[in-house]
């Protein structure tokens, strides 16, 4: 589908891309993850209505109204550079009159990433090369951290990832790399793809040895008592 079908479709205005005109360093130029290759992800990539996704260096938004309005998924978009925070929060206002569902859904933040306060329902993280290598990795520890609080399981996707994010979550840290997501051109680029990394352990899981746990106990408990019976006869 054409990027202006969708900016149409869901009333915002994202394409443009821009150089920024401050003096943040370390932080990359505006340009939004295309729409074809959202596409392609999300063919691949199985999302639920109770993920809740963090966009690092969020831009004008387009990430978060796509997977809203197509997933119903929450997210939280990060983004530092005001001027771009402030077109994120303008399309949000035309993006909330075509589907009032979303504003409890979508929050804007004006914040520097490696900053940011990682909440406990926040499993997904998306990254488009927003920042330097080190911010990067300030944010993946603040995931870190998070999980060691509040386990869950969470993931981190990077679209069109650089080596130097790649070599930091595998030679550094415990997140397992799940899949790699061609997208266009990646014949030409093998850099056109989508990465993901998990880490932590699901709730799901830890409610089934929870489970399997009391059984096992239950099983035991009865086999004691009948044991004890047995020998009083």
């Amino acid at each position: 589908m054409k990027e202006s079908v969708i900016e149409k479709m869901l009333h915002i205005n994202t394409s443009k891309a821009e150089t920024r005109l401050d003096n943040v360093r370390y932080y990359s130029r505006y340009e939004p993850t295309p729409y074809d290759a959202l596409e392609t992800l999300f063919k691949h990539y199985t999302v639920s209505k109770k993920d809740h996704f963090v966009d690092f260096g969020s831009g004008k938004g387009r990430f978060s109204f796509f997977v809203n309005f197509f997933f119903n998924c929450a997210c939280t978009s990060v983004e530092i550079i005001e001027e771009f925070h402030n077109k994120a929060l303008l399309n949000f206002e035309s993006y909330k009159k075509r589907n009032p569902g979303a504003i409890d859904k979508l929050f804007y933040v004006n914040e520097y990433a490696e900053k940011y306060e990682v909440s406990k329902f926040e499993n997904k993280f998306y990254f488009f090369n927003p920042f330097s290598v080190n911010i990067f990795i300030a944010v993946v520890n603040q995931i870190i951290k998070s999980v060691e609080s509040f386990g869950r399981e969470v993931e981190i996707i990077l679209y069109y990832p650089s080596d130097d994010y790649i070599n930091f979550l595998e030679r550094r840290t415990a997140f397992t790399h799940v899949m790699d997501i061609p997208s266009k051109d990646f014949d030409k680029d093998v850099r056109n793809r989508f990465s993901i990394y998990r880490f932590g352990e699901s709730t799901d899981s830890l409610e089934e040895e929870f489970t399997l746990n009391i059984n096992i106990k239950s099983v035991l408990y009865q086999e004691t008592i009948l044991c004890k019976k047995t020998k009083d006869k």
